[in-house]
């Protein structure tokens, strides 16, 4: 249990979130990343698991290098999520025809399935972490942070 927030220490936190918009969206993002490993762990599948074979899934057979570039996760890190995700027998690694020094990760029909199960619980995830945002407030939000990343519209 988190320790208790005194009124003070929350005002100062306020104010500092006014003033620091950096700080205020390191802090959301913090504490939705923390909700969203809580609930991964509930569907038995971690976050950077989950993004690696959705990105799979969906873009077809990439590179690890590829992977942990567009996902921003650390190439160590990514090492041992194909690792982990390949012993589970949900992504296969093959030569790179393009590249012979270089594998393709590639999602297999058991990782299609972890997918599409761990992917039934993302709306409900969504409602309760944004909960206290409005419809348009979370459509606003997303084009704010789509701006803010340089994301095309």
């Amino acid at each position: 249990m988190p320790p208790r927030t005194t009124d003070r220490e929350a005002g100062y936190f306020r104010a500092l979130a006014a003033e620091r918009l950096d700080i205020a969206l390191c802090r959301a993002s913090s504490l939705v990343a923390r909700a969203a490993e809580a609930r991964a762990a509930e569907s038995g599948i971690g976050v950077g698991p989950h993004l690696v074979l959705k990105m799979l899934a969906e873009a077809g057979p990439s590179s690890q290098r590829a992977l942990s570039d567009q996902l921003r996760i650390d190439r160590s890190v990514m090492v041992g999520i194909c690792d982990g995700l390949e012993q589970a027998g949900h992504v296969r690694r093959e030569r790179d025809a393009g590249d012979r020094r270089a594998y393709a990760v590639t999602v297999t029909e058991s990782g299609r399935r972890l997918l599409a199960a761990a992917e039934d619980t993302v709306p409900a995830f969504l409602d309760d972490t944004f909960r206290d945002l409005s419809p348009a407030e979370r459509e606003h939000l997303s084009a704010l942070l789509a701006k803010v990343l340089r994301l095309p519209s």
